[in-house]
């Protein structure tokens, strides 16, 4: 399922700072995260590796990236709840490999969740909802990384399905809203203890006027996955504080557009 295709890095370019770094990724599974944890793990980087549930697939998965990272983690945690989350971050989250370097949290907007949000109160609701768990893990990890010295980066990946009506594209837009304040709000919060926080959110729509809604808003995980490691990398170690829009970086695109 899961074939490797060597020397196809997103964006052509190697990064070899990010050999043995600490990286947890949350969220994952077969249809959301592949390519950012490959770009990961062919970097030879320490994955912990938490998905939702532990399927055949996921198994799958694990085993295929564990022929590249130096070494794999694997948590199956429910983190819908607030507590639960907190307690993962404080517990297996760090202490899989002693501290993190990067921690990469995978939020995805199901079309199931969104159908029935008719009222910008509706939507305000769900976004606060899908963006509360990753800020208090955050909050967490950064804590963490402050109190080993550990400086790193916190990346929170926002997708939401392609734009076909009206309330898709409020939703698009207000999610960025939310997730450009939030990201700048912790950046500010945790920039003395030389923590990075920055986000990948939907794009933004204005931006793609006279396209097709899917060609304006769509992204691929390959271009996502090009930012993750320039964001790792030595070279991002100045960004802070936003949210990026990495359209066409895996075809080696310049830096993304950010606000």
């Amino acid at each position: 399922m899961f074939m490797r295709v060597q020397s196809q890095l997103p964006g052509g370019i190697v990064y070899p700072e990010l050999a043995g770094n600490r990286v947890l990724i949350t969220g994952l599974r077969p249809t959301l995260g592949v390519d950012i944890a490959r770009a990961m793990a062919d970097h030879g980087a320490r994955l912990a590796l938490h998905t939702p549930k532990l399927t055949e697939d996921v198994a799958e998965l694990i085993a295929f990236l564990a022929q590249t990272a130096d070494e794999t983690k694997h948590f199956d945690d429910d983190l819908a709840d607030p507590d639960a989350a907190i307690k993962f971050a404080q517990g297996p989250a760090i202490q899989a490999f002693g501290g993190l370097d990067t921690a990469i949290n995978l939020i995805a907007f199901s079309a199931d969740e969104i159908a029935g949000r008719a009222t910008p109160h509706d939507i305000e609701d769900l976004v606060a909802q899908k963006l509360a768990v990753p800020m208090l893990m955050g909050r967490v990890l950064a804590n963490r990384m402050r109190l080993t010295l550990a400086p790193g980066l916190l990346l929170n990946v926002v997708t939401l399905p392609a734009i076909t009506n009206g309330r898709d594209a409020a939703l698009n837009c207000l999610v960025r809203t939310a997730l450009a304040a939030v990201t700048r709000g912790e950046a500010t919060e945790w920039a003395d203890q030389g923590i990075r926080i920055n986000a990948v959110g939907p794009p933004d729509v204005t931006m793609g006027l006279g396209q097709s809604s899917d060609t304006a808003s769509h992204v691929s995980e390959a271009d996502i996955a090009a930012l993750t490691l320039y964001l790792a990398s030595d070279k991002a170690q100045g960004l802070s504080g936003h949210v990026f829009d990495p359209k066409g970086l895996a075809a080696g695109g310049m830096l993304p557009s950010y606000i």
